[in-house]
């Protein structure tokens, strides 16, 4: 028995047995209170399943998310005080009731929750610093240089600026990034003066968009513009922080890196092997940027979980491979261990060399919770990793919520069952 429905200027078909529920559930009530009577129990059977023992641990991160989100929507700065006593009171509350089986788990989400927005609130208080409230033209400016970064047009430079005059400027920025000729970017670490022409930190180009500024807050620049002529290196009139040492550091082993790639495979080629190792993108050239787009290929550049987990095992194989190769040593010693070990080294390495980006850290962590797992005879579970890397990330920079790169790479895990 087939029924039809005319609708929408066309027919349609339905299953007998589908137009049989139909009839039933229009032609009694009771037939739908029976849909939702077996709509509430398998809603039962859902919590129930959630709620056992560890389950709860994922949504422990979607809490302290919403905190942040909250202090995010807020149309004004909250006071840190409201915000860390709110805190506390949640915490506490959720210690009470640690013997509730019901309202236990909602106080630490509660908790968690307040703990988010304090954590954004606080975070911001840290970053406060003075922001260009209008454009200001041929200011002179003198200070180390922080960050080199490599573009197809132009160089960026982002300068602590320790010495900062020019007109119409009532509030002097500490960093400020500006645009300086391809090729000519100086060192990081390095003491430099120039002119340049600032900026205030670009706004949203629509309602509702990405927040330029916000991002550039967090990174304590207050003032974006371009170079004015020449860029000169002076003798440092203060000795360098040691934050400043350990950038100079890292920048100059990645910048002896890609030079040393680039030599051996020229052209994008040795762009695209310059990416994978030390993250350093932007070499590569428009057309096969374009087309790594085109192609849905572009998250091969961006070092995530894939390239994390190739170094770790690599190094972890060879390690134990080279350890196993003597047997009375590897018959008396827990070489697997000793190989978690130096493949735990080897991706701290890889990400500090890698630029530390958001999708690099969730990676290292959950690689981390892993190879810890293997020295102390642990399983990890693959969920409770990616809540866990959420929540470090989200720690140390709540702002990380509101940005793309955190958003993808969380989403875009892909998480197996085990009947998969």
């Amino acid at each position: 028995m087939v029924e039809w429905r005319w609708g929408r200027g066309r027919a349609e078909t339905w299953p007998p047995e589908r137009a049989a529920w139909r009839g039933r559930a229009f032609a009694s009530p009771d037939a739908l209170s029976d849909v939702a009577r077996a709509f509430a129990d398998r809603l039962r059977q859902w919590i129930v399943a959630d709620t056992a023992p560890g389950r709860l641990m994922p949504w422990l991160p979607v809490a302290f998310g919403t905190g942040i989100a909250i202090y995010f929507s807020a149309e004004r700065e909250p006071a840190w005080w409201a915000a860390a006593g709110l805190a506390l009171a949640a915490v506490a509350a959720a210690v009470l009731a640690h013997r509730r089986p019901v309202a236990f788990p909602i106080a630490i989400a509660v908790a968690a929750a307040a703990l988010g927005f304090a954590t954004a609130t606080l975070t911001s208080l840290q970053v406060a610093h003075p922001i260009l409230q209008a454009p200001a033209g041929n200011v002179e400016i003198a200070g180390f240089v922080e960050v080199r970064e490599e573009r197809e047009r132009s160089d960026r430079i982002v300068v602590h600026a320790l010495k900062l005059e020019g007109t119409r400027i009532a509030k002097k920025p500490e960093r400020v990034r500006v645009s300086v000729k391809r090729g000519t970017a100086p060192p990081v670490g390095a003491y430099v003066t120039f002119r340049a022409r600032l900026n205030p930190p670009l706004a949203p180009l629509r309602p509702g968009g990405y927040d330029f500024a916000r991002d550039l807050y967090f990174q304590r620049i207050g003032a974006v513009g371009f170079v004015l002529g020449a860029i000169k290196t002076l003798e440092a009139p203060a000795e360098r922080s040691l934050r400043l040492r350990y950038a100079t550091a890292v920048q100059g082993l990645r910048d002896d890196i890609d030079t040393r790639i680039r030599a051996v495979l020229p052209g994008d080629r040795g762009s695209i092997a310059s990416a994978l190792i030390t993250g350093k993108r932007d070499a590569i050239s428009a057309p096969v940027n374009d087309a790594m787009y085109i192609s849905s290929l572009a998250h091969v550049l961006s070092i995530s979980g894939y390239h994390m987990a190739v170094v770790a095992g690599v190094v972890f194989f060879t390690l134990r491979a080279l350890l196993a190769l003597v047997p009375g040593f590897a018959s008396r010693r827990p070489i697997k261990k000793w190989a978690a070990l130096g493949a735990l080294v080897a991706a701290a390495l890889y990400l500090l060399l890698s630029g530390v980006e958001v999708a690099t850290q969730r990676a290292f962590i959950m690689t981390a919770i892993v190879l810890v797992g293997v020295m102390f005879d642990r399983a990890a579970l693959t969920l409770r990793t990616l809540a866990v890397a959420a929540l470090a990330v989200l720690i140390v920079a709540p702002q990380a919520l509101v940005h793309p790169s955190f958003q993808m790479s969380f989403a875009a895990t892909k998480l197996k069952r085990p009947s998969d």
